[in-house]
């Protein structure tokens, strides 16, 4: 495995040797604009396998996405390689509907820099991506061009939560779509901070895709950040959200595709093209954009 070809992909030519937090923004920014957030593969028939090697195979190499274990796991390694003091976080995802956090099902990757703790997460998509680190100060709103982010520190626990602008649906036939966020303050999800290692994360692994519980099987999902927004495919359905189109509102655009231009839109907008055969689903698990 090689940095530079870890720079390439993500189009990263600006590397000063300054291990701060200009550079890790700018990683991070760079990953979550070129590396889908996705799960198509195991909707090709494919099966995940956890590990390095295996995921900078994926993302790197054969230019492909992946989810939290594998984009966050490869943010994780090229920040350690050049030097941050960095480790390995699980987090619990908020059920809405159920009012409750799951179980350990997300990596997250913490970095230390200066003595300041910072959160940096490429790994979860959506309206819901984080676009810079964010300092770990329990009570401090984090605001960012997606939205708010807000960390609180409970007990053994540190929560994100999410404060959303509102959405204007432009295809007002899409109004009450599943996949449309219904209020403006969202809790992601909570961590604690006790270091962990890829092999933690294994059950979580064949849970994505094994279990009737996993949106990731449920749903087909893939999604890029842009400089401005993000675009978004789940099922047939393509979503491209603009944010801060007014005042304190994003613009929300849905197309809907067929099987051709599932293809087409996938190389296209999110720069991949797939090993087999996608079967599009889009299933009843609760998932919002």
């Amino acid at each position: 495995m090689d940095i530079e070809a870890y720079f390439e992909r993500i189009g990263y030519k600006n590397f000063r040797n300054k291990l701060d937090l200009e550079t890790l923004t700018d990683i991070l920014q760079h990953q979550i604009r070129t590396i889908p957030f996705e799960n198509l593969a195991i909707h090709c028939g494919k099966h995940i396998e956890l590990g390095l090697e295996v995921s900078f195979d994926q993302l790197v190499r054969k230019k492909q996405g992946g989810w939290c274990l594998q984009v966050n796991h490869l943010l994780y390694w090229a920040l350690t390689t050049i030097g941050f003091e960095t480790a390995i976080l699980g987090s619990h995802i908020y059920n809405p509907p159920a009012q409750k956090y799951s179980n350990m099902l997300h990596l997250l990757v913490m970095v230390a820099i200066d003595g300041k703790s910072y959160i940096a997460d490429a790994g979860f998509g959506g309206s819901h991506q984080m676009w810079e680190p964010l300092e770990l100060i329990s009570g401090k709103d984090h605001p960012q061009v997606p939205s708010i982010f807000r960390l609180t520190e409970e007990g053994e626990y540190w929560y994100l939560d999410q404060i959303r602008r509102e959405q204007y649906i432009a295809n007002q036939e899409f109004l009450h779509s599943d996949l449309v966020a219904k209020n403006k303050y969202r809790k992601l999800y909570r961590f604690t901070l006790k270091p962990l290692t890829i092999e933690d994360f294994n059950r979580c692994n064949e849970f994505f895709q094994t279990s009737e519980e996993s949106v990731f099987r449920s749903n087909s999902l893939c999604s890029l950040q842009t400089p401005d927004g993000v675009h978004c495919l789940v099922g047939f359905t393509l979503i491209y959200i603009k944010y801060k189109y007014k005042d304190d509102m994003d613009l929300v655009e849905f197309k809907m595709l067929n099987e051709e231009e599932i293809e087409k839109e996938l190389k296209n907008i999110f720069g991949i093209s797939l090993e087999g055969k996608l079967v599009p689903k889009h299933g009843g698990k609760y998932l919002t954009i």
